[in-house]
């Protein structure tokens, strides 16, 4: 019993292992997939972003509009390019200050501090928290008061590092409470907050399982999913769970890049995690497209963090790439020895083939003769083929016609006898009135055609019994030369009717109408009637009686 429970413990983890495995090979495959088309989703992004400039041609627009059409264009090139974001955000600021609304100040000020964040300048990001500070703080919207804490937070949190014992890192989480303090508890940002905080008190499971929760809840996948999927990998990095970390760092990875956002921490953190499993080419392919996307975007802070992983990862890379060329070296000095091998085989084989030409030539005239000779053999069996078909067919006739006759033999010695016994009988009862002196009552017995009609009668129904006991599917088979209202129909207490008996008679062999009509009692006409009358009815009429012997034949 236990063998067996240990049995199916170990198919249940076979199992689950290549599950698990083909659902890392799908994932991968989608994303190298997004990867090689990456240039349609930049293409698409873009054309996005020219259609919002185009608004800007629009005449009369006020500094309001110009203004919401300059924060889309920072949300367009916000993680896409940075130094166009921080372009806008520059004509963004001198709009508000224009127009001196507080809230457009400050909402610039604090994407400002979000966009130099990105592209590594941590002082200016720093510097215009501050402008902020300066600016009359007690006034800050409070629908901007998240984005300032949250600004504070990524701050305090990157100067702290995974030291959660830095003073950063304790001032990091204090703006994170008091973030969670301000978001609304049924948002995607409280969820998020909250299973930060989980993780940070080491109640990984819980922290886990409000992710997934969010992300089965939120099935599009645009960036929102991308960060998502990214925090839930960091909880299965704090449980040292390396595959999950590797699955949802590319599941992130495929959101961001099917959404053009070029500053994206996934894919590089994905790169490193398949150094260390030792997969070289996903992770140098992987950590390429992640320093690609960062140059592309002038994020220096990504490109610094990237810069200290790509060495390492492109190192092994051209090593590997090194090993794999000398192997190709090696392969191919013994390529070029087999193929000098090949040459002299192919020499010998020529002079081989040679050899053997000769000898086919030989065998092609002796085929030739044999083929001559199998001809004259098989106009030979076709002969006697065809005779034994004869043959064949004369046997099956006579073992019809045999048949036939043993049955009737049989029959007629029968009927004979009877016959002879009955006319015996007649005789004697004859002689009997005789004696009697009855003469009245002999001369009416021996005008009576009962006696006769009875013996008909018999005789007939003995030779329909013989008949089909002879052909049993006779009367169907004869029926199903007519169409249907022609079919014959014998009456119930009768076996065969006229018209059938006389073609039971032709089907014996019996076809002279004269013989018939003897047989059968009737003028020769009756019975010439009979048989041109069905024939001419008949689906067959052209070789009626033909058919008709065919009937029960072998």
């Amino acid at each position: 019993m236990k063998k067996h429970v240990l049995l199916f413990l170990l198919l249940m983890f076979i199992a689950n292992g290549l599950s698990a495995k083909t659902e890392m090979d799908s994932i991968f495959q989608v994303l190298f997939q997004v990867m090689s088309t990456g240039k349609q989703y930049t293409l698409e992004k873009e054309q996005r972003i020219n259609d919002i400039k185009k608004m800007l041609e629009i005449s009369d627009l006020t500094d309001g509009q110009r203004y919401s059409i300059y924060n889309r264009l920072f949300q367009e090139y916000n993680s896409f390019k940075v130094d166009s974001a921080v372009y806008y955000l520059e004509l963004n600021l001198k709009l508000a200050e224009k127009l001196q609304n507080i809230e457009y100040i400050y909402t610039t000020k604090l994407n400002m501090s979000f966009s130099y964040w990105i592209r590594g300048y941590f002082l200016e990001s720093v510097q215009a928290l501050d402008d902020l500070d300066r600016i009359q703080f007690d006034h800050l919207p409070k629908a901007l008061l998240a984005n300032y804490y949250e600004s504070y937070k990524r701050i305090y949190r990157y100067y702290a590092g995974d030291d959660k014992k830095n003073h950063y890192y304790t001032v990091g989480n204090l703006y994170r409470d008091s973030l969670l303090q301000l978001v609304p508890r049924n948002s995607r940002d409280y969820a998020i907050l909250s299973a930060e905080k989980l993780r940070d008190e080491n109640r990984t499971e819980e922290s886990k399982q409000l992710i997934i929760k969010l992300l089965a809840d939120s099935p599009e996948e645009n960036h929102d999913r991308a960060i998502s999927e990214n925090v839930l990998a960091g909880i299965y990095k704090e449980e040292g769970n390396i595959d999950e970390q590797i699955k949802h760092y590319a599941l992130s990875a495929i959101c961001d890049i099917r959404n053009a956002v070029k500053e994206n921490a996934s894919m590089m953190s994905l790169a490193f995690l398949l150094y260390e499993k030792g997969n070289i080419d996903k992770a140098y392919n992987c950590i390429k497209y992640s320093m690609d996307d960062a140059i592309f975007c002038n994020a220096r802070f990504r490109t610094f963090e990237i810069s200290k992983v790509f060495p390492i990862i492109d190192f092994t890379y051209q090593q590997k790439a090194a090993k794999q060329k000398a192997e190709l070296k090696k392969y191919l000095i013994i390529v070029s020895l087999l193929s000098l091998f090949l040459i002299a085989a192919m020499v010998y084989v020529y002079r081989q083939m040679k050899r053997i030409a000769r000898i086919r030539k030989e065998l092609y005239r002796t085929n030739v003769k044999l083929n001559e000779l199998n001809t004259d053999l098989q106009e030979s069996n076709i002969k006697l083929h065809e005779l034994n078909g004869k043959l064949q067919a004369v046997n099956h006739k006579l073992t019809e016609i045999n048949r036939v006759k043993e049955a009737y033999l049989g029959k007629f010695i029968d009927l004979c006898s009877h016959y002879i016994e009955k006319l015996d009988n007649y005789r004697r009862g004859l002689n009997k009135i005789a004696s009697s002196g009855k003469m009245e009552e002999l001369f009416r017995s021996l005008k009576s055609t009962q006696f006769i009609e009875d013996e008909l009668s018999g005789f007939y129904t003995n030779f329909d019994e013989t008949f089909l006991r002879i052909y049993p599917t006779f009367i169907s088979d004869f029926n199903a030369l007519f169409s249907e209202e022609e079919k014959q129909v014998p009456k119930p207490s009768e076996l065969l009717n006229t018209e059938l008996r006389i073609y039971a008679l032709i089907r014996l062999g019996i076809n002279d109408s004269a013989k018939i009509a003897t047989f059968l009692r009737y003028s020769i006409t009756t019975v010439y009637t009979y048989r041109s009358k069905l024939k001419n009815k008949s689906l067959h009429p052209d070789n009626f009686e033909d058919c008709i012997m065919k009937i029960g034949a072998f």
